[in-house]
């Protein structure tokens, strides 16, 4: 197959993808793959579907990070049973839904923690976290080192570049 053919039928694809997700309840990420066209491999890209209710879960967390977050309140916010939530969220993700919402919060603080003028207490208490012993245990858990330590070697590469 040509490679002009070959884009024309994966922009088709990815159009009948696009108008046929909310039909049946799902939405689209796009991932670039690698596909064979003829002799040649030429890079595309693939739609892989995630189901709405999860896509609306995840999209809430992360709008609502920083407030203290319930699997009852995430299942009330896009109408499913808490259950079944935590159920689908991991199959669907991998993760345990206490594992993403704790995630989302850690990767926050990590681009807090750059900025020197703010406490650490402070950027727990900001990104969601309801205590500095909590926070605390998992930046360690994700990062492999405390809040200060993981500053300090920021701070390190930072003056030396």
């Amino acid at each position: 197959m040509h490679p002009q053919n070959a884009a024309r039928n994966q922009q088709a694809l990815q159009s009948d993808c696009c108008r046929l997700a909310p039909k049946y309840g799902v939405t689209l990420k796009e991932m670039p793959e690698v596909g064979f066209a003829g002799a040649e491999w030429i890079p595309f890209y693939v739609a892989f579907a995630e189901p709405r209710d999860i896509w609306e879960a995840r999209k809430f967390i992360q709008e609502h990070a920083t407030e203290k977050l319930s699997l009852e309140k995430v299942a009330r916010a896009v109408a499913i049973n808490p259950t079944h939530l935590s159920e689908k969220f991991k199959q669907v993700t991998g993760i345990k839904f206490v594992d993403y919402v704790a995630r989302v919060r850690f990767e926050r603080a990590r681009k807090l923690l750059e900025d020197v003028n703010l406490r650490i207490s402070e950027i727990a208490f900001a990104v969601g976290f309801q205590s500095l012993s909590q926070f605390n245990r998992l930046f360690k858990k994700f990062a492999r080192r405390s809040p200060r330590e993981y500053r300090a070697l920021h701070l390190m590469r930072r003056t030396r570049y």
